[in-house]
């Protein structure tokens, strides 16, 4: 056989394991743990709603009043730590939280963020200490610490400000940490899928992630590597977070959410990930520039800085997504009957394998033998990730440079 012909099969034997032993990472079935809407605690723990929010005023109206408006049995308040904003989000906050009612709502700014941080983890720490220090019955707090009782929240619900919650969201969440003896339960919200170029490569965002992190692995182990988290919605046990050290511990993260998951994990804390069926993104990323700057600002931090690990991957995504139409097309065209069968049944499984992440976006089905391409993006905006690193530019977001980002840490 030809080179391109041996190379293809060798394709086609990645496609085949990746297919049976990456966790079924393919498969859409991890949901919130069966049963929890039936197994509702006979009293609800407290929660604290911690967002944090930089110039968000343009999805905070979307967003914000999904959560006002939670229909939560239990005590909860919303805490949204202004981030320096300079488009007026703290006063449109207050402005919602006049117009919808419901939940209380406290704004309030940390302003800027010492050395070693990063600015989200700054403002949840704000957050996270403010609900911790005055609980969440202000009228009965004092007299609660006199009797020796807990003023402070069970649970934490940590969520970006441009997540929208449906109503039962925060019900659900708890009913599945407290029903299954959860410290961490996390759900990858339904990101925005609008626009052509948001077709082309949220779904495949979420697919590299489930490979990346089979959500099956997550929630069936207890090793620390094989643990992630959904930064956008997370739920978090606060004794588990105190006893883990965050957001402290994990105060330089760029990928916060995977830190936080494995300083979880190694605290001896327990954890669910898994696709989010109420939770929803609404920001928008209309241009493939807004999508590009999305993956590009932490995906060198993902292969830790490592020149020889970036080297692997672009090889690796090469090998798995580009080789298969190249290998087909020379079949086609160039009469190598090998290379182009091995070719053709490799992208043929690589489609089978996106097509639940496509009907999970209710995308069409047709867009699945268009991933090769979608992966060929991906590979150059990891490459500019890590141009921009050598470059001293770093991680960058709503203004902030970091310009030596900590990867996930392994402790």
């Amino acid at each position: 056989m030809s080179a391109i012909a041996w190379i293809a099969v060798g394709s086609l034997a990645a496609w085949g394991w990746l297919l049976l032993g990456q966790g079924f990472f393919w498969r859409t079935d991890q949901r919130l743990p069966a049963g929890s809407a039936r197994s509702e605690p006979e009293t609800w723990p407290r929660v604290a709603v911690v967002v944090p929010a930089r110039d968000e005023a343009e999805v905070l109206p979307l967003s914000l009043p999904s959560l006002l408006v939670q229909d939560y049995p239990g005590e909860a308040e919303i805490l949204l730590v202004d981030d320096g904003s300079t488009d007026g989000t703290g006063k449109l906050a207050c402005e919602l939280s006049a117009r919808y009612g419901g939940l209380p709502l406290t704004v309030t700014s940390p302003g800027e963020p010492e050395p070693g941080w990063t600015g989200k983890l700054w403002a949840l720490r704000h957050g996270i200490a403010l609900a911790r220090a005055r609980g969440l019955d202000r009228g009965r707090g004092l007299d609660r610490a006199r009797h020796g009782e807990p003023g402070g929240p069970e649970f934490l619900l940590l969520t970006d400000a441009d997540i929208a919650h449906e109503p039962d969201s925060l019900r659900l969440l708890v009913a599945a940490a407290v029903g299954n003896d959860l410290d961490l339960v996390s759900q990858m919200a339904r990101l925005r899928v609008v626009g052509a170029w948001e077709r082309l490569v949220v779904p495949a965002f979420v697919y590299f992630f489930a490979q990346l992190y089979p959500f099956r692995w997550i929630n069936r182990s207890r090793r620390p590597r094989a643990t992630a988290a959904a930064g956008g919605c997370v739920l978090l046990r606060t004794e588990t977070a105190e006893r883990a050290g965050v957001p402290e511990s994990i105060r330089q993260a760029v990928i916060d959410d995977v830190s936080l998951a494995r300083a979880v994990r190694q605290a001896g804390g327990r954890i669910w990930l898994g696709l989010a069926e109420r939770v929803d993104s609404v920001r928008p990323y209309p241009r493939l520039a807004d999508l590009w700057r999305m993956v590009s600002r932490s995906a060198y931090a993902q292969l830790r800085h490592n020149p020889l690990v970036l080297a692997g991957t672009v090889a690796g995504l090469a090998l798995v997504y580009l080789v298969p139409p190249v290998a087909l097309a020379t079949g086609l065209f160039g009469g190598d009957a090998a290379a182009g069968w091995a070719g053709g049944l490799a992208w043929a499984v690589m489609a089978v394998t996106y097509a639940p992440m496509l009907h999970h976006y209710r995308q069409p089905l047709w867009l699945a033998p268009t991933l090769p391409f979608t992966a060929l993006l991906y590979l150059l905006m990891t490459v500019d990730s890590a141009v921009q690193h050598y470059r001293g530019r770093g991680a960058s977001w709503k203004g902030r440079t970091y310009s030596r980002p900590q990867a996930a840490p392994d402790r």
